[in-house]
């Protein structure tokens, strides 16, 4: 503390200034002139380029995000001479609920269906090109594209966008030229497999395995027969009402459609709405 003489004006602006050029806190009963570049704060005056945000010193980062993942399960199965695709029609983004009602499946032929999970816009994109695709095949053939075809299309597609990828997650199914059942599982950049049952989406992991144990029946020891659509159908209810409970991106309404030699029938079933 220095103690001065009242009066002695060049005495205290000699201790304002040195307390300022110190960079210690002090209070002035008059208006603190501060050099360009820098502010004062609780510490004293510091320059604008030393402001430390609670974390660092260094400026902030930003980021941004192409993607987000909007949720949503899909499931295919394969059977003797019909395939079942479905999929859930809740669209999320974190904790909100944008739609209640967004449809996961796109008809891309009378005898097959594409199920997409992942983000909505991505989605759209590629279910646009793939349609393209579709009517440049359908002009230059004079026919229609067939269900392994349109798998292999749909692999190109993505393997194409392989440095970017469609943040869209994939299953695939229809009729082959056989009429069997034809299921196609994919990830984000291509990579293919036919299968007898797939899921992908936010509840995979919860419909996976009750799949892997009544449809394809592993680690069972009972014999293994073809279950019929209809049941199929009611244990695709079953695995979504399950998965409903624990994932809270999968919900609101069920979209399953079976298609067979003579065509794609689609029905709803409701599931809970919270």
């Amino acid at each position: 503390i220095v103690v001065v003489k009242r009066g002695d004006k060049r005495h205290i602006a000699s201790h304002v200034k040195m307390e300022y050029t110190q960079n210690k806190p002090f209070r002035s009963s008059g208006p603190m002139v501060l050099p360009q570049g820098q502010i004062a704060t609780s510490e004293g005056p510091i320059g604008l380029g030393k402001i430390d945000h609670g974390v660092t010193e260094n400026p902030y980062e930003r980021r941004f995000s192409p993607y987000d993942f909007n949720g949503g399960t899909c499931v295919a199965i394969a059977g003797k001479d019909y395939a079942v695709i479905a999929a859930d029609t809740r669209l999320s983004s974190g904790y909100e609920i944008l739609s209640r009602n967004m449809s996961k499946l796109h008809k891309l032929t009378d005898k097959c269906i594409l199920g997409s999970a992942g983000c909505k816009t991505d989605v759209d994109q590629l279910r646009s090109v793939l349609d393209i695709k579709m009517k440049v095949y359908q002009h230059n053939h004079q026919k229609t594209m067939s269900t392994p075809a349109v798998a292999q299309m749909l692999s190109n597609t993505l393997y194409y966008k392989r440095f970017f990828p469609y943040y869209a997650f994939n299953v695939f199914g229809g009729i082959d030229e056989e009429g069997r059942g034809a299921i196609y599982s994919y990830d984000a950049i291509g990579s293919f497999e036919r299968t007898s049952v797939t899921a992908t989406g936010s509840g995979q992991a919860y419909i996976i395995p009750l799949l892997d144990n009544i449809i394809t029946h592993r680690n069972r020891t009972d014999e293994k027969r073809d279950l019929p659509k209809e049941e199929v159908v009611e244990i695709v209810k079953d695995a979504f009402l399950s998965c409903g409970e624990r994932d809270i991106y999968t919900g609101d309404k069920l979209e399953i459609a079976v298609i067979t030699k003579d065509g794609i029938e689609i029905t709803t079933f409701d599931l809970k709405a919270d």
